[in-house]
């Protein structure tokens, strides 16, 4: 990442080079001018670098006439709860996901506990792009408190999700790989609240992460050998604000994060009737599932605020990306790895099945994502050239460029970054969707 990337939703990039304090508070400063009314809430990941950014940040605030409670580290789910619950104007979480501990970032959130949506997002970018923050006199400066209790809400919503005494019955063991970051210590509240003997790899919120972030089967290859070694009937790995959620079965098979919304998914089905809704780069089990409950399934853009908006104006009661995210509606409208846990757990006390059996279960499908070359401006005719060659397949542009057939499916998008294009393809085999991906390479090559 050579430049500070910057979308509707928030910016991210390496603190001291892309990302300077200046960025930060300019940025914040720029959301605070189009906010409503009201305090807004100040969180970070776990990263070093969080407690920097957040001190100017929080200056920057004040220094614009806006209040701030600050509740400390915690997860991104979390903020979004809690801006809903104390009727804030908004929220900042300090954070950059999941990327190495040279970054950082920040996340927006409207008043509503959501990433904020496309419209609000332009409209703090073009401030941020217009010039510098209105600085207030001394007798309009803002103020700022720090809340004790940052997690009790949350925690509450989680659990009228699920029935934690069926739960605590089975009095699982469970080890959670939280990896150093923001989602220990709730984590472990959560766990323990449904009667699980706990063990915690990283819980000290330190930012040391002991792996690459991203809950990867690569990067989990340890964690996996842990959870044999532990003897536990499941693993749970978090990102480093812990809003996604891979899991690890008991023998010690990374089930991964495609599985996650699509597990959640099926069990939310159980008990409820409703819309689901899941990006168009996320695997069709989930849309398998829909189908076979007899709801409505929809498709949205790639991204968390897309997926949102989609929720909303479908009145979902469940959603998610496949990146391990998991969203529910009566907790909140933010990917939310503590959802997964729970209804994961639960799902395995209805059940009396080991998260294994339940995965194998699933609709199987085979993910493959390669990186074309194409120029930007080739990336029209590199699509319409996709659409000519796959003339049976049923096209959709809402995100870049989605090919549909009976059981498999072909994504072809952009980057903002480089000047490739992502091709993601999923069939019934790897080999399938090797030989999709691989022939949209080969198309785009000839343009």
């Amino acid at each position: 990442m050579t430049e500070l990337i910057i979308s509707v939703s928030g910016l991210r990039g390496i603190v001291g080079e892309t990302l300077t304090p200046e960025v930060a508070i300019r940025y914040a400063a720029a959301f605070a001018a189009v906010a409503p009314p009201g305090p807004i809430i100040l969180a970070r990941d776990s990263r070093p670098s969080g407690r920097m950014l957040a001190g100017a940040i929080n200056a920057g605030l004040e220094a614009v006439g806006r209040s701030t409670i600050n509740i400390g580290i915690a997860a991104t789910p979390t903020t979004g709860v809690l801006v809903r619950h104390l009727g804030a104007a908004g929220g900042i979480q300090i954070t950059a996901s999941h990327n190495p501990s040279p970054y950082n970032g920040l996340k927006l959130f409207s008043a509503e506990g959501r990433v904020i949506p496309a419209g609000l997002g332009e409209m703090v970018l073009q401030q941020y792009l217009s010039g510098q923050p209105a600085w207030v006199t001394h007798e309009c400066l803002g103020t700022g408190e720090l809340l004790i209790d940052t997690q009790s809400a949350h925690l509450a919503l989680v659990l009228a999700t699920v029935q934690p005494e069926r739960i605590r019955k089975r009095r699982f063991r469970v080890l959670l790989d939280a990896n150093h970051g923001a989602g220990g210590p709730l984590g472990r509240r959560l766990l323990e609240e449904l009667g699980c003997t706990v063990t915690i790899l990283g819980e000290e919120t330190n930012g040391k992460f002991a792996h690459t972030p991203e809950p990867t089967a690569e990067n989990l290859a340890g964690v996996c050998s842990a959870v044999t070694a532990a003897r536990v009937d499941i693993g749970f790995c978090q990102d480093p604000d812990a809003d996604r959620l891979a899991v690890i079965d008991a023998t010690g098979r990374y089930i991964g994060e495609e599985y996650t919304v699509a597990l959640c998914a099926e069990h939310v089905l159980r008990h409820a009737q409703g819309s689901i809704v899941t990006n168009c780069s996320s695997s069709r089990m989930t849309q398998d599932l829909a189908e076979r409950a007899g709801v409505p399934f929809f498709r949205s853009a790639v991204g968390e605020a897309n997926v949102v908006d989609a929720m909303l104006a479908n009145k979902a009661i469940f959603g998610g990306e496949g990146n391990g995210g998991p969203i529910h509606p009566r907790v909140g409208l933010v990917r939310d790895s503590f959802v997964g846990m729970a209804l994961l757990l639960d799902a395995m006390a209805e059940q009396k099945l080991p998260i294994g059996a339940m995965a194998d279960a699933l609709p199987r499908y085979e993910i493959v994502k390669i990186k074309i070359a194409l120029a930007k401006e080739k990336i029209p005719a590199g699509l319409n050239a996709l659409i000519s060659h796959f003339r049976d397949a049923t096209a959709d542009t809402l995100d870049g460029l989605r090919l549909d057939w009976p059981g498999q499916w072909l994504l072809v998008r952009g980057s903002n970054t480089e000047p490739i294009v992502r091709a993601i393809a999923e069939a019934p085999t790897a080999a399938e969707a090797q030989r999709l991906c691989d022939e949209a390479a080969k198309v785009l090559n000839g343009v």
